[in-house]
Protein backbone atom coordinates (compact mmCIF):
# COMPACT_ATOMS: atom_id res chain seq x y z
CA UNK A 1 0.00 0.00 0.00
CA UNK A 2 0.95 3.39 -0.47
CA UNK A 3 0.49 6.01 2.05
CA UNK A 4 1.94 9.48 1.93
CA UNK A 5 0.86 13.06 3.20
CA UNK A 6 0.33 16.65 1.77
CA UNK A 7 -0.09 20.23 3.10
CA UNK A 8 -3.28 21.80 3.24
CA UNK A 9 -4.96 24.44 5.03
CA UNK A 10 -2.49 24.07 7.55
CA UNK A 11 -2.84 20.49 7.74
CA UNK A 12 -0.42 17.74 7.01
CA UNK A 13 -3.44 15.62 5.64
CA UNK A 14 -2.50 11.47 5.15
CA UNK A 15 -3.18 9.39 2.47
CA UNK A 16 -3.65 5.90 1.22
CA UNK A 17 -3.53 5.48 -2.47
CA UNK A 18 -3.46 1.82 -3.87
CA UNK A 19 -3.68 0.83 -7.18
CA UNK A 20 -5.99 -1.67 -8.50
CA UNK A 21 -5.43 -5.32 -8.77
CA UNK A 22 -4.68 -4.88 -12.44
CA UNK A 23 -2.43 -1.41 -12.15
CA UNK A 24 -5.04 0.48 -14.03
CA UNK A 25 -8.59 1.37 -12.63
CA UNK A 26 -11.19 3.97 -12.01
CA UNK A 27 -10.59 6.10 -8.96
CA UNK A 28 -12.68 6.07 -6.25
CA UNK A 29 -11.74 8.38 -3.23
CA UNK A 30 -12.96 7.23 0.24
CA UNK A 31 -13.88 9.27 3.23
CA UNK A 32 -13.96 8.00 6.87
CA UNK A 33 -16.24 8.56 9.82
CA UNK A 34 -15.94 10.62 13.01
CA UNK A 35 -13.21 9.23 15.49
CA UNK A 36 -12.11 6.62 12.70
CA UNK A 37 -9.49 6.30 10.14
CA UNK A 38 -8.47 4.78 6.89
CA UNK A 39 -7.09 1.78 8.95
CA UNK A 40 -10.32 1.43 10.96
CA UNK A 41 -12.69 2.48 8.10
CA UNK A 42 -11.74 1.23 5.16
CA UNK A 43 -8.61 -1.57 5.60
CA UNK A 44 -10.31 -3.22 8.65
CA UNK A 45 -13.69 -4.16 7.05
CA UNK A 46 -12.27 -5.23 4.26
CA UNK A 47 -13.16 -1.99 1.58
CA UNK A 48 -9.53 -1.49 0.43
CA UNK A 49 -9.43 -4.97 -0.82
CA UNK A 50 -12.61 -5.54 -2.32
CA UNK A 51 -12.38 -2.31 -4.08
CA UNK A 52 -8.72 -3.22 -5.50
CA UNK A 53 -9.91 -6.82 -6.88
CA UNK A 54 -13.15 -4.93 -8.18
CA UNK A 55 -10.36 -3.22 -10.25
CA UNK A 56 -10.73 0.13 -8.38
CA UNK A 57 -7.12 2.44 -7.89
CA UNK A 58 -8.84 3.24 -4.25
CA UNK A 59 -7.73 6.59 -2.16
CA UNK A 60 -8.53 7.38 1.05
CA UNK A 61 -7.91 10.19 3.46
CA UNK A 62 -7.30 10.32 7.03
CA UNK A 63 -9.64 13.55 7.82
CA UNK A 64 -8.29 16.29 9.91
CA UNK A 65 -8.07 15.84 13.21
CA UNK A 66 -8.09 12.12 12.47
CA UNK A 67 -5.69 8.98 12.41
CA UNK A 68 -2.23 10.08 11.24
CA UNK A 69 -3.03 13.38 9.82
CA UNK A 70 -2.54 16.68 12.18
CA UNK A 71 -4.54 17.81 14.90
CA UNK A 72 -6.30 21.30 15.86
CA UNK A 73 -8.51 21.64 19.20
CA UNK A 74 -10.31 24.75 17.64
CA UNK A 75 -13.82 23.89 16.81
CA UNK A 76 -14.12 26.21 13.32
CA UNK A 77 -11.16 23.77 11.33
CA UNK A 78 -13.72 20.69 11.58
CA UNK A 79 -16.81 22.30 8.92
CA UNK A 80 -17.99 20.14 6.52
CA UNK A 81 -16.95 22.29 3.94
CA UNK A 82 -13.48 22.44 5.27
CA UNK A 83 -13.25 18.51 5.36
CA UNK A 84 -14.52 18.71 1.38
CA UNK A 85 -12.08 20.73 0.33
CA UNK A 86 -9.17 18.88 1.74
CA UNK A 87 -10.80 15.65 0.15
CA UNK A 88 -11.02 17.87 -3.32
CA UNK A 89 -7.18 18.92 -2.33
CA UNK A 90 -6.02 15.25 -1.99
CA UNK A 91 -7.54 14.41 -5.61
CA UNK A 92 -5.89 17.62 -6.53
CA UNK A 93 -2.51 16.57 -5.64
CA UNK A 94 -2.65 13.12 -6.99
CA UNK A 95 -3.62 14.88 -10.45
CA UNK A 96 -6.83 13.07 -10.87
CA UNK A 97 -9.71 15.31 -12.44
CA UNK A 98 -12.77 13.00 -11.45
CA UNK A 99 -13.70 9.95 -9.29
CA UNK A 100 -16.46 8.24 -7.59
CA UNK A 101 -16.60 9.33 -4.06
CA UNK A 102 -17.72 6.92 -0.72
CA UNK A 103 -18.02 8.54 2.90
CA UNK A 104 -19.21 6.73 5.59
CA UNK A 105 -21.53 8.82 8.38
CA UNK A 106 -19.51 12.47 8.82
CA UNK A 107 -17.50 11.29 5.77
CA UNK A 108 -20.94 10.79 4.44
CA UNK A 109 -21.72 14.46 4.93
CA UNK A 110 -18.23 15.27 3.93
CA UNK A 111 -18.66 13.80 0.61
CA UNK A 112 -22.28 15.36 0.27
CA UNK A 113 -20.64 18.93 0.92
CA UNK A 114 -17.55 17.86 -1.80
CA UNK A 115 -20.20 16.98 -4.15
CA UNK A 116 -22.02 20.19 -4.06
CA UNK A 117 -18.67 22.56 -3.92
CA UNK A 118 -16.92 20.51 -6.36
CA UNK A 119 -19.46 18.96 -8.84
CA UNK A 120 -16.80 18.39 -11.85
CA UNK A 121 -14.89 16.20 -9.11
CA UNK A 122 -17.03 13.94 -7.42
CA UNK A 123 -18.52 11.77 -10.30
CA UNK A 124 -20.86 9.45 -7.89
CA UNK A 125 -21.29 9.52 -4.38
CA UNK A 126 -22.04 6.55 -1.94
CA UNK A 127 -23.31 7.64 1.10
CA UNK A 128 -23.20 5.05 3.87
CA UNK A 129 -24.10 5.28 7.47
CA UNK A 130 -26.44 8.57 7.25
CA UNK A 131 -29.70 8.69 6.08
CA UNK A 132 -32.18 11.32 6.42
CA UNK A 133 -30.05 12.53 9.48
CA UNK A 134 -28.02 14.79 7.13
CA UNK A 135 -30.85 17.09 6.56
CA UNK A 136 -33.17 16.25 10.05
CA UNK A 137 -30.11 16.10 12.72
CA UNK A 138 -28.56 13.36 14.45
CA UNK A 139 -29.83 13.66 17.59
CA UNK A 140 -28.10 15.22 20.84
CA UNK A 141 -24.26 14.78 20.82
CA UNK A 142 -23.57 16.96 23.41
CA UNK A 143 -23.08 14.21 25.40
CA UNK A 144 -20.55 13.08 23.33
CA UNK A 145 -18.13 15.55 23.56
CA UNK A 146 -18.32 15.12 27.14
CA UNK A 147 -17.55 11.56 27.22
CA UNK A 148 -14.80 11.81 24.86
CA UNK A 149 -12.95 14.58 27.72
CA UNK A 150 -13.94 13.02 31.14
CA UNK A 151 -11.21 11.62 32.46
CA UNK A 152 -12.39 8.22 33.88
CA UNK A 153 -14.64 6.15 31.08
CA UNK A 154 -16.34 4.39 33.93
CA UNK A 155 -18.40 7.43 34.57
CA UNK A 156 -19.57 7.89 31.15
CA UNK A 157 -23.77 6.84 31.65
CA UNK A 158 -24.86 8.19 27.87
CA UNK A 159 -25.09 4.82 26.08
CA UNK A 160 -23.94 6.33 22.93
CA UNK A 161 -21.42 8.86 24.55
CA UNK A 162 -19.95 5.37 25.73
CA UNK A 163 -20.02 3.55 22.47
CA UNK A 164 -17.80 6.98 21.03
CA UNK A 165 -15.61 7.31 23.57
CA UNK A 166 -14.91 3.03 23.86
CA UNK A 167 -14.11 3.86 19.78
CA UNK A 168 -12.18 7.00 19.94
CA UNK A 169 -10.39 4.82 22.85
CA UNK A 170 -9.93 1.61 20.46
CA UNK A 171 -8.64 3.70 17.82
CA UNK A 172 -6.04 5.76 20.30
CA UNK A 173 -7.24 8.86 18.93
CA UNK A 174 -7.09 12.70 19.91
CA UNK A 175 -9.67 13.16 22.29
CA UNK A 176 -9.28 16.51 22.22
CA UNK A 177 -9.33 17.14 18.47
CA UNK A 178 -12.88 14.81 18.29
CA UNK A 179 -14.56 16.91 20.78
CA UNK A 180 -13.56 20.09 18.55
CA UNK A 181 -14.42 18.05 15.48
CA UNK A 182 -18.22 17.00 16.82
CA UNK A 183 -19.57 20.41 17.72
CA UNK A 184 -18.49 22.06 14.36
CA UNK A 185 -18.97 18.98 11.66
CA UNK A 186 -22.84 18.30 12.20
CA UNK A 187 -23.85 20.99 10.21
CA UNK A 188 -26.93 19.94 8.54
CA UNK A 189 -27.40 19.88 4.57
CA UNK A 190 -31.07 21.43 3.80
CA UNK A 191 -33.67 20.07 1.60
CA UNK A 192 -32.91 22.49 -0.88
CA UNK A 193 -28.92 21.60 -1.17
CA UNK A 194 -29.69 17.92 -0.91
CA UNK A 195 -32.16 18.26 -4.28
CA UNK A 196 -28.87 20.01 -6.20
CA UNK A 197 -27.06 16.61 -5.40
CA UNK A 198 -27.28 15.35 -8.81
CA UNK A 199 -24.73 12.87 -9.36
CA UNK A 200 -25.78 9.35 -9.05
CA UNK A 201 -26.15 8.60 -5.66
CA UNK A 202 -26.49 5.27 -3.34
CA UNK A 203 -27.57 5.67 0.46
CA UNK A 204 -27.12 2.79 2.22
CA UNK A 205 -28.09 2.35 6.04
CA UNK A 206 -28.58 -0.27 8.78
CA UNK A 207 -32.01 -1.15 9.45
CA UNK A 208 -31.16 -1.16 13.29
CA UNK A 209 -28.47 1.86 12.86
CA UNK A 210 -30.21 4.20 15.06
CA UNK A 211 -27.93 7.43 14.33
CA UNK A 212 -28.66 7.92 10.46
CA UNK A 213 -32.35 8.41 9.80
CA UNK A 214 -34.01 6.76 7.04
CA UNK A 215 -31.98 6.19 3.49
CA UNK A 216 -35.51 6.77 1.72
CA UNK A 217 -35.97 9.80 2.90
CA UNK A 218 -33.24 11.27 1.88
CA UNK A 219 -32.76 9.67 -1.07
CA UNK A 220 -36.55 11.11 -1.91
CA UNK A 221 -35.42 14.51 -1.89
CA UNK A 222 -32.43 13.86 -4.21
CA UNK A 223 -33.00 13.54 -7.93
CA UNK A 224 -30.96 11.08 -9.32
CA UNK A 225 -30.23 8.51 -6.06
CA UNK A 226 -31.11 5.10 -4.72
CA UNK A 227 -31.29 3.24 -1.27
CA UNK A 228 -30.40 0.38 -0.09
CA UNK A 229 -31.10 -1.19 3.22
CA UNK A 230 -28.39 -3.52 4.97
CA UNK A 231 -30.32 -5.65 7.01
CA UNK A 232 -30.40 -6.13 10.35
CA UNK A 233 -26.96 -3.73 10.94
CA UNK A 234 -26.53 -0.94 13.75
CA UNK A 235 -24.28 1.57 13.11
CA UNK A 236 -20.73 0.57 13.51
CA UNK A 237 -21.46 -3.07 11.86
CA UNK A 238 -23.20 -1.98 9.01
CA UNK A 239 -19.98 -0.39 7.31
CA UNK A 240 -18.93 -3.61 6.79
CA UNK A 241 -21.40 -5.83 5.48
CA UNK A 242 -20.91 -8.16 2.49
CA UNK A 243 -24.56 -7.35 1.11
CA UNK A 244 -23.43 -3.37 1.22
CA UNK A 245 -20.04 -4.36 -0.51
CA UNK A 246 -22.42 -6.56 -3.21
CA UNK A 247 -24.59 -3.57 -3.90
CA UNK A 248 -21.68 -0.63 -4.04
CA UNK A 249 -19.66 -2.77 -6.62
CA UNK A 250 -23.26 -3.16 -8.80
CA UNK A 251 -23.56 0.71 -8.39
CA UNK A 252 -19.91 1.78 -9.60
CA UNK A 253 -20.51 -0.52 -12.20
CA UNK A 254 -23.19 0.59 -12.99
CA UNK A 255 -21.93 4.24 -13.30
CA UNK A 256 -18.50 4.37 -14.85
CA UNK A 257 -16.63 7.90 -15.03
Amino acid sequence: MTAGSFFHDGFDLAYLDEPSATGTGEPILLIHGFASSIAANWIAPGWVKTLTEAGYRTIAIDNRGHGRTSKSYEAADYTPQKMASDAAALLDHLGIERAHVMGYSMGARVAAFAALAFPDKVATLILGGLGIGMVDGVGDWDPIAEALVVEDPNSITHARGKMFRDFADRTRSDRRALAACISTSRELLSEADASRITQPTLVAVGTTDDIAGSAAELVALMPNAVALDIEGRDHMLAVGDRAFKKRALEFLAEHPL
